[in-house]
């Protein structure tokens, strides 16, 4: 018995093959093929009908298992192998097993790669190691290869969508051709999934020019709405304006994209927007309006930073004696004309902030002018400047007042920004109709123009009447007196 352990031990002793080890460095793969391949060479070595209670428990380094020089050596020999060792020493070690007789050795897999007894389940466990085939395989660890289908396999685009609706995923690159995309859109489309139909989209965007692109959108409606709102939801507004130019629209679809300006609060972003609106398929009236407003808000732009400069320099008497109380950007036409006949009265027409400049840019009627144009003076008090908007003079020299609005508008806006009653009775006496002039004047307490239109009516009994409503000594009743003496007298 002792003989033949010292032969055994003389023998892996003088192998010039290296023990394996399960510390290898490769991936889980490699360790499994490489195992297997030792598993199955060494079942030609074990005998599981042998009893080996009464030997001695050997490594494959050939020191008794437990001993310290076995635990110093399989320490050292998992630390200090290299790959290229490693790699050879299989090789050449899974070559020499099938060489070793059959009883040379019986201990079983777990005496010699656990230091124990061997295990009633490793018949099992070979079992599940082992292949039916000719040659032996390690388990699979990566992906099962029918799911790589997922990715490469030549999926039609009714297949490809369809399996995009069940969340799986799918590559798109395989479509290559103007064809084969828009197969894939229309089958997109058929299957009523908008994320479907809007990756899609995306996948177009990215691949055709813009001008293929919307060209085949045009006869695909379903398709055209879902980009332009996916156009609108990531903000890409050239590309948006892009699309609606080239391609033909109805009217309301054109006035809903007009209309997102109102969602911009940059203003520079937002005239940028407006400027690619004037190339929309508008009518011709439109076009103009929107071409108004891109010019109106290209103005304010330049009025509101010089004012600012202005207002905080101090510079300007009346922004000293009137601070501005709101930003003139984005405001409507009328409320810029009011803004500018307050602040910018007096200026130039040469200038952008003129009121005459922007009556005549944007061909603001005389009676939209004339009312702006009161309202902001006569909030001012400059009643001379009022004096002057209805001072005409005809070809031969003499002067007249002229109202495109009517004087009894013109009273009622000079009411209600407290014009003396000097100012008043001026712009009542000038009210054409009679009935209108009398209650007019009588509302307002104009008793000169009231008395006058009585005497010259000559009616005695209204003039009468109207004494008693003056105060009682003022030079209004002594009008009324001296207008019914001279009637007498008469």
């Amino acid at each position: 018995m002792s003989r033949a352990r010292a032969d055994e031990e003389e023998y892996w002793h003088s192998s010039k093959f290296r023990a394996f080890t399960f510390d290898d460095e490769d991936d889980e793969l490699s360790q499994l093929k490489e195992s297997k391949r030792a598993v199955n060479s060494l079942r030609d070595i074990v005998d599981d009908d042998d009893d080996d209670d009464d030997l001695e428990r050997v490594s494959w380094s050939g020191e008794p298992v437990g001993s310290i020089s076995w635990s110093i050596k399989e320490t050292a020999s998992s630390s200090t192998s290299s790959l290229e060792g490693r790699d050879s020493s299989l090789q050449k070690g899974s070559s020499s097993y099938a060489a070793f007789p059959k009883q040379v050795s019986s201990y079983s897999l777990s005496s010699l790669f656990k230091g124990r007894n061997k295990l009633p389940s490793f018949q099992s466990l070979s079992d599940a190691l082992s292949d039916t085939g000719v040659k032996n395989y390690a388990p699979e660890l990566r992906r099962p290869k029918a799911e790589y289908k997922d990715y490469s396999s030549d999926w039609s685009p009714k297949d490809t969508v369809r399996r995009m609706q069940r969340g799986k995923v799918c590559s798109l690159e395989r479509f290559r051709s103007l064809q084969d995309k828009l197969v894939l859109l229309d089958e997109a489309v058929a299957g009523h999934d908008g994320n479907v139909i809007t990756a899609v989209l995306i996948f177009l965007k990215r691949t055709l020019r813009r001008e293929i692109l919307f060209r085949e959108l045009e006869v695909r409606q379903v398709a055209l709405c879902h980009l332009i709102h996916f156009l609108k939801e990531t903000g890409e507004q050239k590309l948006l304006l892009d699309l609606l130019r080239l391609c033909f629209f109805s009217l309301p679809l054109q006035l809903s994209q007009y209309r997102e300006h109102l969602n911009i609060q940059d203003v520079e972003k937002r005239r940028e927007f407006l400027k690619g609106c004037i190339g929309l398929p508008f009518s011709t009236e439109d076009t103009s309006h929107i071409q108004d407003h891109y010019t109106l808000l290209e103005r304010q732009i330049i009025i509101e930073a010089n004012d600012r400069h202005l207002e905080m320099a101090g510079q300007s008497e009346i922004f000293r004696k009137y601070p501005r109380k709101a930003s003139i950007l984005n405001m409507p036409l009328v409320t810029t004309l009011f803004y500018s006949c307050f602040y910018h009265y007096t200026e130039a027409e040469g200038t952008f902030s003129s009121p005459t400049n922007l009556k005549k840019t944007f061909k603001i009627p005389d009676k939209q002018y004339v009312l702006t144009a009161l309202a902001a003076r006569a909030k001012l008090r400059a009643w001379d400047d009022v004096d002057a908007l209805f001072t005409t003079k005809n070809w031969l020299g003499y002067t007249k007042k002229k109202a495109p609005i009517g004087f009894h508008r013109v009273v009622e806006i000079l009411q209600r920004n407290s014009a003396p009653v000097q100012v008043l009775q001026e712009y009542v006496r000038l009210v054409e109709d009679v009935e209108t002039r009398l209650n007019l004047a009588t509302k307002y307490k104009c008793h000169d123009v009231v008395i006058e239109t009585y005497r010259d009516l000559k009616d005695r009994i209204q003039l009468t009447a109207y004494k008693c409503k003056v105060e009682r000594g003022s030079a209004e009743e002594e009008k009324i007196i001296s207008i019914l003496n001279n009637t007498v007298r008469n």
